[in-house]
């Protein structure tokens, strides 16, 4: 195999109502360059868009863990240097996917999803790019996903778990709003929902009733419909401590910013907990 060919992936054409079967799916298009030999049954998935520094120290934390699962560069489109495919290859990184279609950071989660289920991982884990979380976890998701769980949350706000240096106004946002109505409509009780750093079973993300391989899901709503739809149908989850930390002094790493980002945010949130994302049942269906 050459390792080094990119492989360009186009846009799937969009799906019947009924969401069923990998040829159905809604991925945008992208390019797959594979950087390294498998090495790992699960893949840990990096969403990044010009996370620059904070994305090469993260890949050094994360070479430790290598053998424990892949890692997979989900990139939106950097355009910084950070994502160069010969220093991601020096780094130990799996693959370099990089998304050409439209979409945010659902359309990249579902172009990492559809690469990675079609590589045959017996699990997937997902992290951010901008290096504010403890690596140190992933061994955790790996043994939750192999105990059967088929969603695993990562929690700062359970025992073991670190919150550092949270934004008032997040930690409040989560503690007040974005938690409690996520759990109330859920049925499940989580703790840390704006949490990106999780890990799904191919169950999971292959089951037509969660539908996750549509365009709608173009967001942060993805985010948070995973979250929603897996507690519905009875999934499996499990909560587990990690680290999450801000950086004392400077600008803030999010690509979430001012009152119009995060009420934007709220309204995301208020049409998954009303089912605004829910899969449409063709009829006679279920």
């Amino acid at each position: 195999m050459d390792l080094d060919a990119a492989t360009a992936h186009p846009a799937t054409p969009p799906p019947h109502h009924d969401g069923q079967g990998a040829s159905s799916w809604q991925v945008p298009a992208y390019t797959a360059t594979e950087l390294n030999p498998r090495r790992a049954d699960y893949a840990v998935c990096v969403f990044v868009l010009n996370e620059g520094d904070r994305l090469r120290s993260q890949l050094a934390k994360m070479q430790p863990f290598q053998p424990v699962a892949d890692v997979v560069l989900a990139d939106g489109g950097s355009t910084d240097g950070a994502t160069a495919p010969d220093y991601l290859r020096s780094m130990g990184v799996r693959a370099l996917l990089v998304k050409t279609g439209p979409g945010k950071l659902g359309a990249q989660m579902r172009m990492a999803f559809a690469w990675c289920l079609r590589q045959g991982y017996k699990g997937v884990i997902t992290i951010d790019g901008n290096d504010k979380d403890g690596v140190d976890a992933i061994p955790r998701f790996v043994a939750a996903l192999k105990d059967g769980v088929d969603y695993v949350q990562g929690s700062r706000f359970i025992p073991g778990g670190q919150a550092i240096n949270t934004p008032a106004a997040r930690y409040w946002g989560i503690k007040l709003l974005h938690a409690p109505l996520l759990s109330i409509a859920s049925w499940q009780r989580y703790t840390d929902t704006t949490n990106g750093f999780r890990a799904y079973s191919p169950k999971l993300l292959s089951d037509p009733r969660m539908a996750v391989f549509r365009d709608l899901l173009a967001g942060y709503e993805m985010h948070y419909y995973l979250a929603y739809r897996a507690a519905r149908l009875g999934y499996a989850i499990r909560e587990i401590p990690v680290l999450r930390a801000y950086p004392p002094t400077g600008k803030t790493p999010t690509k979430i910013h001012g009152f119009r980002a995060n009420f934007g945010i709220l309204q995301t949130l208020l049409k998954v907990c009303v089912g605004g994302f829910n899969p449409v049942t063709p009829p006679g269906g279920k």
